[in-house]
């Protein structure tokens, strides 16, 4: 099958692989119908991650029709269309039990690999490294589905693939990093990032109660669907970033900030930024460090931004202001019904963040131009 593979920093290739089989009777194979490029993909792109290796199959946002299953399966059916969460989980150890999906104690075969540096091993995930597990990803004409009794949710009669596939990842993220806030009715959010993550963050705010959301970003694209969802915006580069978010707010600070941009963020440049971007795969926590600085005191930061290894974050900051932060990856499995059901309703429609769809030939290219935000690119999807 074709699909599409890492071979090193800003490498990704399209080509030939082996076609996955069943290798637990718990599994399912499907055929990708669409799939799609996640902000995740491009750390992996960067060369940010640990332990990819040359010809890795890449991609966790995926979607398709079930066209094998094992023979202890019983869940779906030949022919059923599903949406994959990109975290695996085998829904019996007591994380999964906890509804901590992605934290799962089984499903990463390099858990403890993977323990020796975080002190506890968490869920395996697809196209994202041997340290989570190696498990082929869904950029790809198939793709097999480990516990798939439990992760995969089918796909209601009448909706289509564009508008289901982002249940896959990035709706439950932006739901879950909104979620973490606590927002009451009426509270003020800042979101830190508008691309998927943050566009779905600011979608969620205002579906769980927020009565405003100021959103930053600088790619004018982002900041237009972010006003069209109806936040209000800002440019993250203003040099008076906090005396603005101070006067939009009368002093008193947003009650919580969703910091959505995480390991790769830009500050207010200079040389040592330069070089950082440029020439390393250094973590850079410009965006952390400004949403410590935003909150006001006694708000949360919900961080969905993803991050490798280690940051300076200003702590005296963080424990004076009294402040709470949540983090986590998304357990995709708890929101997919929910969520479902959301567009089911017509009360969200997450097609709205598509600007690109491509075949997997195109891939490598799409890569570069949602990396380089060119061409208007805020999500590309891929029908194989």
């Amino acid at each position: 099958m074709k699909a599409l593979t890492w071979h090193g920093k800003s490498d990704i290739r399209c080509e030939q692989v082996d076609d996955p089989i069943i290798e637990n009777d718990r599994d399912i194979i499907i055929k990708v119908t669409a799939c799609a490029i996640c902000g995740s993909d491009l750390h992996l792109m960067g060369g940010f991650v640990p332990e990819m290796h040359a010809h890795d199959v890449l991609g966790h946002e995926t979607m398709g029709e079930v066209v094998e299953v094992g023979k202890g399966h019983s869940k779906f059916r030949m022919g059923e269309r599903v949406v994959v969460p990109f975290t695996i989980a085998c829904g019996e150890c007591r994380m999964c039990k906890w509804q901590l999906f992605s934290l799962c104690e089984r499903s990463n075969p390099a858990g403890a690999k993977q323990a020796e540096q975080m002190g506890y091993p968490t869920a395996g995930l697809f196209g994202y490294s041997h340290m989570y597990g190696g498990f082929a990803g869904g950029q790809a004409e198939f793709l097999r589905v480990p516990y798939a009794d439990v992760g995969p949710i089918k796909v209601p009669d009448g909706l289509t693939d564009e508008q289901v596939l982002f249940l896959s990842d990035i709706f439950p993220t932006g739901y879950q990093a909104a979620e973490n806030c606590n927002i009451q009715p009426g509270d003020t959010v800042l979101v830190f990032g508008c691309g998927p993550v943050g566009q779905f963050a600011i979608k969620s705010a205002f579906l769980l109660g927020a009565g405003r959301v100021i959103a930053l970003d600088i790619v004018p694209e982002r900041l237009a669907l972010a006003q069209a969802s109806g936040a209000e915006t800002l440019r993250y580069d203003d040099e008076d970033l906090q005396k603005q978010i101070l006067a939009m707010t009368g002093g008193k600070g947003p009650d919580s900030v969703i910091e959505a941009v995480g390991m790769e963020s830009h500050g207010p440049g200079g040389v040592m930024e330069t070089l950082q971007t440029d020439l390393t795969a250094m973590e850079r926590p410009y965006a952390l460090q400004q949403a410590l600085m935003a909150c006001r005191p006694g708000g949360t930061v919900s961080l969905p931004g993803v991050f490798v290894g280690s940051v300076t974050v200003p702590m005296g900051m963080f424990v004076g202001k009294g402040l709470t932060m949540k983090t986590g990856q998304t357990h995709v499995q708890r929101y997919l019904e929910p969520l479902m059901k959301l567009i089911e309703d017509g009360k969200i429609d997450p097609s709205f963040l598509i600007t690109h769809r491509i075949g997997l030939e195109e891939g490598p290219e799409a890569y570069k131009t949602f990396r380089d935000k060119k061409d208007g690119c805020i999500k590309v999807v891929i029908k194989p």
